[in-house]
């Protein structure tokens, strides 16, 4: 029976202390020492143990005070004293690097996004010819001119005016090959509209130009060998 009661004894001895070790405990002088480290009022406690213990750290001084009978030496801590500081100035230094940082980051993903953008946009202008339509017409009858043009000159030449002819025939050929890269679209002929523009106007020049020189030669051929004329 005595057994019994000094088990029971033990078990509500062990149930309190588990209980007390439980409950929270609220210590103001811990509590003093965080809030002046993070950001709050600079003040520790107990203040004479702080200036005698950790003058430095606490930033502890001590100055008269009149308070009648309770006149006397009192302590007080500055943070300008104190050979450590804050940590919330640090940490707002940086979260403010962190958000410049972000801000730098947003600017870059936006420049890339603006370059993804457009070169989508090229390479969608690479893929179709928008520019050819517009000469298409006059290349035909700029090619027919020339072509009767040059025929007229082997028949009424009787065949005598063949190397001029073959010379413009040739130089007829490179501005057909070129007119007909422009033309080209898919892998490896990615030309953009703007270039095949150029390319067209450029084709345009040089066959108004072969033109004159058929046409030229045309003269020539009517004035000496065209028996027509005699």
């Amino acid at each position: 029976m005595v057994m019994k009661h000094i088990f029971a004894l033990i078990l509500v001895l062990l149930f309190s202390l588990t209980v007390s070790a439980q409950v929270y405990q609220h210590d103001k002088d811990k509590e003093k020492q965080i809030l002046s480290l993070e950001a709050g009022h600079w003040d520790f406690s107990p203040d004479w143990y702080y200036y005698f213990m950790h003058k430095d750290y606490s930033g502890a001084y001590t100055k008269w005070e009149w308070h009648g009978f309770k006149s006397g030496l009192r302590v007080h801590f500055k943070e300008t004293k104190s050979n450590v500081k804050t940590i919330a100035p640090r940490r707002l230094l940086q979260i403010e690097a962190m958000k410049s940082k972000a801000k730098v980051v947003e600017k870059e993903r936006e420049q890339i996004k603006k370059l993804n953008d457009e070169e989508m946009a090229r390479a969608a202008d690479r893929n179709v010819d928008l520019v050819y339509s517009k000469y298409a017409e006059y290349f035909s009858d700029l090619q027919a001119t020339i072509s009767d043009g040059l025929s007229y000159c082997l028949a009424a030449s009787g065949g005598k005016l063949k190397d001029a002819v073959n010379e413009l025939l040739k130089r007829n050929e490179v501005i057909t090959a070129n007119i007909s890269y422009l033309r080209k679209t898919g892998p490896g002929y990615e030309l953009e509209n703007v270039k095949r523009e150029k390319g067209y106007a450029k084709a345009k020049t040089d066959m108004e130009e072969l033109r004159k020189s058929v046409f030229n030669l045309a003269k020539i051929c009517h004035a000496y060998y065209d028996k027509r004329n005699k």
